[in-house]
């Protein structure tokens, strides 16, 4: 069941998500909370989002500074999941940009896709702006625009619109010339191109070539009118990664945006218990496994040893960058707005957990176990921990069951429960606050009865799938707490979690047996 608790009146991008994790859906949203509440509690909807609706088990969303933002994001996070629900549902074509191909005589031309060999510019959030640009720099500098140099010139040629190197009437040199001052301008630096030209037309002038000292002068008129209006964004040929991050008490809740040459691409968030140096163990293990980007976004500077580490690691100079003010400044509070939104509604989980089960502390570590068996074969137990209301899947664990024939949920859980627990006290680790067994009343005894052989008070409650009912040790029945309650809510998110991930180490189990 989805909760709305953690969203936001706030404008951004939702993501629903299927029982295996995948991205069904990408949408936009001015009002988030209003919005995917709206799926749920509408009932006539039509074949298509009724289907939708019924395959979603998972949300996760970005808030945004402008619905605008919203849109330009949203566009980008269909193109990276392909979620099926979008594919023919979305039309790219307002965010087209403005490419320039690689020929002997580059032709401008507005293009949807920006990979491969040419320049690409873009894309733009506005076709207006879009279409304005176009017209204006083709005109400006004369560029062609036909796919094949025709024999003759073409009506744009007679309307001063190309210089026509179809006809010879521009060699190349100088055809390229006006190619680079169009790249300029397209890549924002039409005030150095505006000196520039302002220097020629003055050289002109004094060797009395008067009519292109005029050209060169229509040249700045119409670069200046750009400098005023051009919306497109910067072509930033390097990426970025934005990390802000909240520490309460034995937990920090990080979150890291991935901005790709320039646009926000999506979002990673995590959660991890808190330790001394937790920022740079987190950037160790982080970056072994990824390629960093060329700049670091935070609020603080790292030490050089980690700049060296990540430097190595990319095979360049790693620039880390701790703005004050301006556009990279602005991605940093946005990355920090969305840590604190979902860190409150996270927190409202825990309290509410906290109060429903009258738990002497706040549940900030959750580890709940489940079985999963396909007829008694490839027998296998999970164990999940959610951290601060959220999943921290670094402490995931699972079982392959070693002791146990046949069906046997009561001595599986026995075994695994034992397991984790035997581990955790030969290592002197931290233990959790709260465990929560996938059953009745009868895997909860035996779970109770292996934590006190192990001489462990640590409260632990199951979950018995029929009704969502909840029990707890010396209770003859289960505790009055509605399945619809954010308490009950928050604990089946976790059993579900739970069960994906042991259905999921089944089917390898069984996949691998095959496969042998």
């Amino acid at each position: 069941m989805i909760s709305f608790d953690a969203l936001p009146h706030l404008p951004g991008c939702y993501l629903f998500k299927d029982d295996q994790e995948n991205v069904i859906y990408v949408g936009k949203a001015r009002d988030l909370k209003k919005r995917v509440a709206n799926y749920f509690q509408k009932q006539d909807h039509g074949p298509k989002t009724g289907a939708l609706v019924a395959a979603v088990r998972g949300l996760e969303f970005i808030v945004t500074n402008t619905e605008v933002e919203a849109l330009l994001l949203e566009n980008t996070l269909i193109k990276k999941h392909l979620p099926r629900y979008n594919i023919k549902l979305k039309d790219s074509s307002r965010y087209a940009g403005i490419e320039l191909t690689e020929e002997k005589f580059p032709r401008i031309r507005i293009s949807r896709k920006a990979t491969g060999q040419g320049s690409f510019f873009g894309p733009f959030t506005s076709a207006r702006e879009r279409t304005f640009v176009y017209q204006l720099l083709r005109k400006t500098f004369g560029l062609r625009t036909c796919k094949r140099l025709p024999k003759r010139a073409c009506l744009r040629y007679h309307l001063g619109h190309c210089t026509g190197p179809c006809i010879g009437k521009i060699d190349e040199a100088e055809y390229q010339e006006r190619v680079s001052r169009a790249v300029y301008a397209l890549g924002g630096k039409t005030k150095e191109l505006l000196v520039s030209l302002q220097e020629k037309m003055a050289d002109l002038s004094q060797r009395q070539e008067f009519e292109r000292a005029i050209q060169m002068r229509e040249e700045i008129y119409a670069l200046a009118r750009l400098q005023e209006r051009q919306q497109v964004e910067k072509n930033r040929r390097y990426d970025q990664d934005v990390i802000s991050y909240l520490v309460d008490g034995s937990s920090v809740f990080l979150m890291l945006f991935k901005v790709y040459r320039g646009t926000l691409e999506g979002k990673e968030d995590y959660v991890f218990a808190h330790s001394e140096n937790f920022l740079e163990e987190f950037l160790v293990q982080y970056y072994s496994e990824k390629e960093p980007p060329e700049e670091l976004i935070m609020d603080e500077p790292l030490e050089t040893s980690i700049v060296d580490f990540l430097t190595y690691q990319k095979g360049k100079k790693v620039r880390v960058t701790v703005p004050k003010q301006g556009e990279k400044r602005e991605l940093l509070d946005l990355a920090k707005k969305n840590v604190e939104i979902g860190f409150f509604g996270d927190r409202q989980k825990l309290v509410a957990l906290q109060e429903a089960l009258r738990l002497p502390v706040r549940p900030e570590v959750i580890e709940c176990f489940d079985i999963s068996h396909l007829a008694g074969t490839s027998t296998v137990g999970s164990m999940v921990q959610f951290r601060g209301g959220r999943p921290d899947k670094s402490n995931y664990r699972r079982f392959r069951i070693k002791d146990v024939q046949g069906i046997d949920d009561f001595a599986s859980i026995a075994e695994v429960v034992r397991r984790r627990y035997t581990r955790l006290i030969e290592d002197a680790q931290e233990m959790p606050n709260l465990i929560i067994i996938d059953g009745g009343k009868g895997q909860l005894a035996i779970a109770l009865g292996e934590l006190q052989g192990l001489r462990l008070k640590i409260p632990i409650i199951s979950l018995a799938k029929s009704e969502e009912e909840i029990y707890a040790p010396g209770l003859d029945g289960p505790l009055d707490i509605r399945r619809d309650e954010k308490a009950s809510l928050y604990v089946q998110e976790i059993r579900d979690e739970a069960h994906r991930f042991a259905i999921a180490y089944n089917r390898l189990l069984r996949k691998k047996a095959i496969t042998d």
